[in-house]
């Protein structure tokens, strides 16, 4: 009798598991990661990195791709003095979705504002490990090069 409870158990669960394949053969979710950069000698690998990942599934409409840059990375991304590769992967990257996230944390320490940073990027006022921990708990998978 056990033995047939059991089976009828296993029965209604494989059930279960074939209603919910087609859905998911269907249209998977987009990935989401969040790249985090703090690093001053690795922001032109990083954002090569960004660039291979976009290739790398298939463009960027297959994956959602945050950027937190803190620390002395952030120095990269100061309009006046950041360099025009950097500045041309940046905006390249924007256009197809990348969020770049600023820490506010660090830009209070460099003497920045929003206006002094590279167009498109976000102020984040919690800060940039904050924002990591936030973007995780998301769902995002994190990664630093």
């Amino acid at each position: 009798m056990q033995r047939r409870h059991l089976l009828a158990g296993f029965a209604t669960l494989s059930g279960l598991f074939s209603l919910s394949s087609p859905a998911r053969a269907a249209g998977p979710d987009k990935s989401k990661v969040v790249y985090h950069l703090c690093d001053m000698d690795k922001v032109a690998f990083t954002l090569g990195n960004i660039q291979n990942h976009y290739d790398g599934v298939g463009g960027p409409e297959k994956v959602n791709i945050a950027l937190v840059v803190h620390g002395p990375a952030l120095k990269a991304f100061h309009a006046i003095s950041a360099s025009p590769d950097t500045s041309s992967k940046l905006e390249k990257h924007i256009k197809t979705g990348l969020t770049v996230n600023a820490c506010g944390n660090t830009m209070k320490a460099q003497g920045v504002t929003q206006a002094d940073l590279l167009p498109g990027m976000v102020k984040v006022d919690e800060g940039g490990v904050v924002k990591l921990a936030e973007l995780q708990s998301q769902g995002y998978v994190y990664l630093k090069p």
